[in-house]
């Protein structure tokens, strides 16, 4: 009988989990017992997740620079990559500008709701609590973010899964200068890493192994959890344009990896979708970050040269599906509340959408806190952007994931076609976690 396919597995693992949250939620006390037996287990898998991404990336980019031998190369990729990330993050939040503005899903938001939800959201800790950090982050210098980059200790770095660009630029730093002191005398250093990337691969394996439960009690917990299911419908038509503009995204994309990879949109989207369903169960490209390379260097026959470097950046700085989402609930904000948003404003969203993109972390929740930087760049009234907030909290949760969906879809996209652009993708090989299992039982 044909073993089935891990994607598959996760699909019925997230379908089941759905249920099973359904179920609870119409059962007394269902919704204790899933916090207390069922959300544990998924809790558990996303800190495993979370425990070997810093040590995955700086093996696989150490590994990746070292195996190089020229420092021009990484140049070339680099310089590839950023402006490919920025051209897709300006398209996404293009076509959100472009759907809001025909849709206007603002338009349709009554009296009654806005004040049921400011209600409900806009004096609740979430909400303030990302008003607070958004406000901390305007206040920072134009060049925070460069600064923010470099770390003043490494090993605190290491210790701090928000701090990916920190522990990015100590690998790469480290990775240069394993190739300017000659391949002799880096050699002990580059065996020690190239080995360490291939334990922590082997690692993500044994992890992948729980991952259709995990996102059992992932889903499970989400449903319990959710919000008034009358309010969810009252934001229906400005979720559905939200979803649609991603949809449109996946579907740009495929016709990247069509037309630029040459390789078929369907065959890619199967090679990565146990990475999209693990991003839409966890809604954290960074959690995510461990399988999405994994998935793109054996399953896609990505060069570990390009994936180790365009990865870990895409999963800090490219936020597609965020991006496009600001620009969709900036508007439906703008709408419902009767602000009027001129031409230069909406560009002026674009701008800062892109600028806040790249600053931000690769957690759940990190789009709100974008959004907020954007709202204030239009001149949004400050005492309104609690109520702004708390119009779209209801559905945040649902669409994060959706969002995120998208984040991973777009790197391992970029991945690909950089490593197409300068002849860095082969023919996959995948590995089993039990490729070696037989020496050693």
């Amino acid at each position: 009988m044909k073993k089935l396919a891990l994607h598959w597995k996760i699909l019925i693992g997230m379908v089941l989990g759905i249920l099973f949250g359904l179920i609870m939620t119409n059962v007394s006390g269902g919704s204790t017992f899933v916090g207390n037996w069922i959300k544990p287990l998924g809790s558990i898998f996303v800190k495993l997740l979370k425990l070997i991404a810093v040590p995955l990336i700086i093996a696989s980019l150490i590994k990746g620079i070292s195996d190089l031998k020229d420092i021009s190369k990484f140049k070339n990729i680099g310089l590839r990559t950023i402006a490919i990330y920025v051209g897709t993050t300006v398209i996404a939040i293009t076509i959100g500008l472009l759907l809001v503005n025909v849709v206007k899903p603002g338009d349709g938001i009554s009296e009654e709701t806005i004040q049921k939800l400011t209600e409900t959201y806009a004096n609740s800790g979430g909400v303030q609590s990302k008003i607070a950090e958004a406000t901390r982050q305007k206040s920072s210098g134009p060049l925070q973010f460069l600064v923010d980059m470099v770390p003043d200790n490494a090993i605190a770095a290491m210790s701090n899964n928000k701090a990916m660009l920190q522990v990015i630029f100590f690998a790469i730093f480290l990775g240069i200068s394993m190739l300017l002191i000659g391949e002799k005398k880096s050699e002990p250093l580059k065996n020690f890493f190239d080995s360490l990337n291939e334990v922590v691969l082997k690692m993500v394996d044994l992890i992948m192994l729980s991952a259709p439960y995990a996102v059992f009690a992932l889903l499970a917990n989400v449903v319990v959890s959710s919000n008034d299911p009358d309010l969810l419908l009252a934001l229906l038509k400005y979720g559905g344009t939200v979803v649609f503009g991603l949809f449109l995204m996946i579907v740009f994309y495929m016709i990247l990896v069509s037309v630029f990879v040459k390789k078929n949109p369907l065959w890619f989207l199967s090679k990565i979708s146990p990475a999209q369903l693990l991003a839409f169960s966890t809604s954290s490209s960074a959690a995510t970050l461990p399988v999405t390379m994994e998935r793109v260097e054996e399953h896609v026959g990505v060069d570990k040269e390009v994936s180790s470097f365009v990865l870990p950046v895409g999963a800090t700085i490219n936020m597609d599906g965020t991006s496009l989402y600001q620009a969709v609930a900036a508007v439906f904000i703008a709408q419902a509340l009767s602000f009027d948003l001129t031409f230069a404003d909406q560009l002026t969203i674009i701008l800062t959408a892109l600028l806040a993109s790249i600053g931000s972390a690769a957690v759940p929740g990190a789009g709100m806190v974008m959004l907020v930087i954007v709202l204030e760049a239009v001149g949004f009234p400050a005492d309104k952007l609690a109520i702004g907030l708390a119009l779209i909290f209801a559905v945040d949760r649902p669409l994060d994931m959706c969002r995120t969906v998208i984040n991973v879809t777009g790197d391992a996209t970029v991945s690909t076609l950089v490593a197409k652009s300068v002849g860095k993708l082969g023919d996959p090989k995948p590995k089993n976690w039990d490729d070696h299992y037989d020496e050693v039982k």
